[in-house]
């Protein structure tokens, strides 16, 4: 199941649907073993660190088959109400420990201890030379 979660965090979902109560349903395709797996799963809120109770996963060995029960299992989700969004990409990589949260380039505060502001830089400003040859 963690190599499930790993593939889904690292955008390797083919399609993925939010299901009500926070919960997700991806159809991923192992690229190493070449087997299809539709994956249920609540949200993660450990992290990575256990895996959430109520996680279930069926496995295929062709993509087509795995689509086929994706398709059938997201239907069923939609008859009884619970399909939030479909193509769903909430909450991917919220396990992944690989970096720093990436925000908009504009996120930092004018307010920030940590950031000069262009009166505050010292020596920011050189004369032009311009080379004659």
């Amino acid at each position: 199941m963690s190599r499930l979660f790993d593939l889904e965090n690292s955008g390797q979902a083919a399609q993925r649907a939010e299901l009500s109560g926070e919960r997700f349903i991806s159809l991923i395709q192992d690229p190493d073993s070449g087997r299809a797996y539709v994956f249920q799963h609540p949200l993660d809120e450990t992290e990575g660190a256990e895996v959430p109770p109520g996680t279930e996963f069926w496995d295929y060995p062709t993509f087509d088959e795995a689509q086929r029960a994706y398709a059938q299992l997201l239907e069923e989700d939609r008859q009884a109400g619970e399909v939030v969004e479909v193509d769903s990409e909430e909450s991917i990589g919220d396990s992944d420990a690989g970096g720093a949260e990436v925000r908009d380039r504009y996120s930092a505060s004018d307010e920030d201890p940590l950031i000069e502001s262009d009166e505050e830089k010292v020596g920011g400003q050189t004369d032009e030379v311009t080379l004659d040859r």
